[in-house]
């Protein structure tokens, strides 16, 4: 979601005249992007921002603006911290951009945060896409699930649908520009129109609307909450032939006393269910998750349900991380819970083991056995053309081939797994 942001802020930018530079010192505006979800990004944007103001003693004319979550959540200290800064902008004022690029072009010290989004429709402004060959695109944004742990309904908002007509004529202007991959963005997607009260209006009829577009393209959709995958939704993917078979569903813990704690609204037994609905319709399906170590009163067995977990359903990968305390949680002021840091991080490799485990069991299922995977890249090694791809489900391939270019779909049988990637031949 803050890549799509930064193309968005790209596109706006290029109004006024503005081209990017590859080279920071060369830049009259300097903008960082931040996330909060956890506290080492939002450390790190800090320490960008120190070197940018370094810069500005020497360079009293150049502008330096932070945005994202960081900007949103932070705001009364930013200025504190940094009182170069000049412009400090929320996730829901990208839109007003426009009027804020002015006011500090007139030496004006600009804070644009605000708890409602400014309204727009999205096509009415340039996107710089970084990707030649996919493209993201927001469909829904915020979340109203409040766990725990995160700071995301503090940050993005409650959540706020685009209208199907926006999102339908941003994916056909994406397939003219000739992009083969469209990732459909959400915080929760798998709640695209609820907001709308229309029945008609969900991400399973939007990816049937997407999957009647012309062209060679196909489709995906993150990050879905686990409880909110409906069986019409299983139903379209399984119906639309352009819709990617894979499915990223955080599942944080494999317990379900710290699943009531984080807020989540399912079970560890209803988890599994809902894996397993989907692996009886998709035998070669992908599905990847997402889990936290050390959340505050985690004992030692309920860690293990979390690798049991993992094992059990098979999963073929998962983003980890330590619980990181945020801001306005509800976890956050679980201090007295807090797991000691060796404890934590301890957990976390792990986990991290566990990960790189199953990663591997899983890539080497599909070893022998035909892919069509979508060429994203190319590498030279040992004077041989690798072409670097994306299968159906996700799975990174690795080829020779000079007859095949980036944007290509093109068949490929396995015949070698390795714990991150795969390797294979081309299928004439």
């Amino acid at each position: 979601m803050n890549k799509s942001d930064s193309e968005r802020i790209a596109g706006i930018l290029s109004h006024f005249g503005y081209i990017e530079t590859e080279n920071e010192k060369e830049a009259d505006l300097l903008i960082i992007n931040t996330c909060s979800i956890r506290q080492l990004s939002a450390d790190k944007a800090y320490s960008q921002l120190g070197v940018w103001g370094k810069m500005k003693k020497s360079k009293p004319h150049i502008k330096i603006g932070i945005c994202g979550c960081v900007a949103q959540q932070d705001k009364d200290n930013i200025r504190k911290r940094a009182p170069y800064v000049d412009l400090v902008f929320g996730t829901h004022n990208i839109y007003e951009l426009p009027s804020l690029i002015k006011r500090i072009e007139n030496d004006e010290k600009v804070c644009a945060i605000t708890n409602n989004p400014v309204i727009c429709n999205q096509n009415d402004f340039k996107i710089i896409r970084k990707n030649s060959v996919n493209a993201w695109i927001p469909i829904i944004e915020g979340c109203n699930n409040f766990c725990t742990y995160c700071v995301v309904p503090f940050t993005r908002g409650r959540e706020r649908s685009r209208k199907p007509e926006e999102i339908i004529k941003e994916a056909e202007n994406i397939i003219k520009e000739g992009f083969k991959e469209i990732t459909l963005l959400g915080q929760n997607v798998d709640s695209y129109g609820k907001d709308f009260n229309d029945n008609n209006i969900s991400l399973a009829n939007l990816l049937r609307e997407l999957n009647n577009l012309d062209g060679d393209f196909r489709i995906r959709f993150v990050t879905s909450y686990p409880s909110d995958i409906t069986d019409d939704l299983i139903d379209a993917v399984d119906e639309c032939e352009k819709v990617c078979k894979y499915f990223h569903i955080p599942m944080q813990s494999g317990n379900s006393r710290i699943l009531k704690e984080m807020n989540r609204r399912y079970t560890k037994e209803e988890y599994y269910s809902i894996v397993s609905k989907i692996r009886n319709r998709f035998p070669l399906v992908t599905i990847t998750s997402d889990f936290i170590a050390g959340f505050p009163g985690e004992t030692e067995e309920e860690f293990q349900d979390t690798l049991k977990a993992i094992d059990e359903l098979e999963l073929d990968y998962s983003n980890t991380a330590a619980y990181s305390p945020r801001a306005f949680t509800k976890a956050g002021k679980m201090t007295d819970k807090f797991i000691p840091e060796n404890i934590k991080y301890e957990r976390l490799e792990r986990l991290n083991e566990k990960n790189r485990e199953v990663c591997l069991k899983s890539n080497k299922k599909f070893e022998g056995k035909v892919l069509t995977v979508l060429v994203e890249g190319k590498t030279e090694k040992n004077g041989k053309l690798i072409l670097n791809s994306r299968a159906d489900n996700n799975k990174i391939v690795h080829f020779e081939s000079d007859k095949y270019d980036i944007g290509d779909f093109v068949n490929v049988k396995i015949t070698k797994a390795q714990t991150w990637c795969l390797y294979g031949d081309v299928k004439e």
